[in-house]
């Protein structure tokens, strides 16, 4: 599920002059959508590395990918304008940009706030299994990092499990509470393109069959009231993502690109320190949304 990037094709797009992108609404215009695919696949090879990108994300056994950009990045730099349109070029390829939060740009800043809760995205400590925006009816099909910078210290290594895997393995009687519509977590307020808000939800939505949504965040265990029967089932399934966990340090220029119908996802602690580091040394994401198209498909 890594993706490296050939030469001649990282060659092509130093120096491709795609322009800033336009949104219609929260969502990537369609217009800088086809100017974007216009652009990229006329470079040599672009096409090959999109259908393998979207094989890793919705062919079988797939779910997740790592685009490795990081000779662009090196050359770009991260956080050249440049570097970041064609990221979002790779992105609809697999589906459409968008951000959910009005308040934000397409792509949110994850950096490091060492007095956060430390289990936060922002946060030092581990961040448990999770799909975001779980509490939405619709929520993203596909959620994305890209790498700005990794902890110098060493952690910070994102974790990823199969969802419907973990399922698999659970009870017959562990799964039918899952399914039970007895679960709620979070907060919902000024979101656009994820629906309504969705409490109590099942965590198994449709998914009890291998298909659908495993909605499921082990926060809910801490922080929601869930009667025992309810919450001895989730517990097992978070052990079970636990077990069938992948974990990878991303490097800079490192786009992750996770498809929430068949994969949820995490991070290790950040190593200790965090204070004697300055901000701008600290680790650094970047967050974008994905929507597939309606009647795609490609999620399920």
């Amino acid at each position: 599920m890594f993706i490296d990037i050939p030469s001649e094709l990282e060659a092509s797009l130093i120096g491709l002059p795609l322009p800033a992108w336009k949104l219609d609404g929260s969502f990537l215009a369609e217009s800088t959508m086809e100017r974007y695919r216009t652009e990229l696949t006329a470079a040599p090879r672009f096409e090959e590395t999109a259908v393998r990108l979207r094989h890793a994300l919705t062919g079988e056994g797939g779910g997740y990918a790592v685009l490795r950009l990081g000779s662009l990045a090196k050359v770009l730099g991260t956080g050249d304008d440049r570097f970041l349109r064609l990221v979002t070029g790779f992105a609809a390829e697999a589906a459409v940009p968008f951000s959910p939060f009005p308040l934000w740009p397409l792509w949110k800043d994850i950096g490091v706030k060492v007095d956060k809760d430390p289990g936060r995205a922002s946060g030092i400590g581990y961040n448990a299994f999770h799909m975001d925006l779980v509490n939405a009816t619709l929520p993203p099909d596909y959620t994305t990092l890209l790498c700005v910078r990794h902890d110098p210290l060493g952690g910070g290594l994102s974790i990823l499990s199969d969802a419907h895997a973990a399922v698999a393995r659970l009870s017959e009687d562990s799964r039918t509470l899952l399914a039970e519509t007895a679960y709620h977590y979070g907060n919902f307020f000024d979101l656009f393109g994820v629906g309504e808000e969705y409490t109590p939800f099942p965590i198994l939505d449709g998914a009890d069959r291998g298909e659908g949504l495993v909605r499921f965040t082990a926060k809910m265990l801490e922080r929601s009231q869930l009667g025992q029967a309810h919450a001895d089932a989730a517990r097992e399934l978070a052990e079970e993502l636990v077990r069938g966990q992948l974990s990878f340090m991303l490097q800079p220029g490192d786009y992750l690109i996770v498809n929430q119908h068949r994969f949820l996802h995490g991070r290790k602690a950040l190593h200790t320190g965090q204070e004697t580091l300055p901000v701008a040394d600290r680790r650094l994401l970047l967050q974008l949304f994905l929507r597939a198209p309606a009647g795609d498909g490609s999620a399920t």
